[in-house]
């Protein structure tokens, strides 16, 4: 039962998110941000997720909330609901904390995390990417990572 807790204790509220980030930032950590819907956990979100990581030395995970989802995605989305895609992000090695963000984008997320780096899918030009005015104000970095070919949680719902 020790794994499944700490697995869990990944998933912080945005209150216990403040605490962690003190303790990271104080230690001199490089805190990595990504977000997403992460509906289907499939390789080209464990590649990116995995490349994001080594970006720096924490990685957290702003994931959208059910509700966020389906006015993104539509009303047949998510399919699987926000605390199972939370764990599976959350049993990922790499991922330090998931954090839910119920808006449509991250930005009051970003806000507060104030990430070293800020990174997305290549499907995103650095400057059009939600909360770059906060992270390069910073001085911070903002970079993408390739996606990998073939690999969408959309396209793997049209083969079904």
């Amino acid at each position: 039962m020790q794994t499944l807790t700490t697995i869990k204790n990944k998933l912080l509220s945005r209150e216990a998110l403040k605490t962690k980030l003190a303790e990271w930032r104080s230690a001199g950590e490089t805190i990595v941000f990504t977000n997403g819907c992460f509906d289907i956990l499939h390789r080209g979100h464990v590649e990116y997720l995995a490349q994001a990581a080594d970006l720096g030395d924490k990685l957290i995970i702003g994931l959208n909330t059910d509700a966020s989802v389906k006015r993104l995605k539509g009303e047949s989305r998510p399919v699987n609901d926000e605390k199972s895609r939370a764990l599976l992000l959350s049993a990922l090695q790499f991922v330090d904390a998931v954090v839910f963000f119920d808006e449509d984008t991250p930005y009051e997320l970003i806000k507060q995390v104030q990430p070293d780096i800020l990174v997305k899918g290549n499907d995103y030009k650095p400057e059009e990417i939600v909360g770059y005015d906060i992270v390069t104000a910073k001085g911070g970095k903002v970079l993408t990572i390739d996606l990998v070919e073939g690999f969408s949680t959309t396209n793997i719902i049209k083969r079904l």
